[in-house]
């Protein structure tokens, strides 16, 4: 069982991306996910969550820009990030919450890099 966490890259301010956070393996179901990032020298802090039924918060930095969403049939979350600034650089990570046959567990994918540089 992984989340494997893709879409990043390089884009102007301004700009849009779209991560996605998917789980893979033998597993029942997706529940509670988190993107987070990490800038360099920073540490790492949460920047939305979705639950299992679909409720979503986000801070207070990307409130209007970010929007967090999940396809439960494709075991993935989204993070589409719109109007880009320089300050939302950094390595993107996902934390879920997989329904398995043992029980609940807590992943985290591998991280995507984001740059918002003109």
């Amino acid at each position: 069982v992984q989340l494997q966490a893709s879409g990043g890259g390089s884009v102007q301010p301004g700009g849009s991306l779209r991560l996605s956070c998917a789980a893979s393996g033998n597993i029942f179901s997706l529940n509670a996910v988190g993107w987070y990032r990490q800038a360099p020298g920073k540490q790492r802090d949460v920047v939305a969550a979705i639950t299992s039924g679909g409720t979503t918060n986000y801070t207070n930095s990307v409130k209007g820009r970010f929007t967090i969403s999940r396809d439960n049939a494709k075991n993935t979350v989204y993070l589409q990030m719109n109007s880009l600034k320089p300050e939302d650089t950094a390595v993107y990570y996902c934390n879920g919450i997989v329904r398995t046959w043992s029980g609940l567990h807590d992943f985290w994918g591998q991280g995507t890099l984001v740059t918002v540089s003109s």
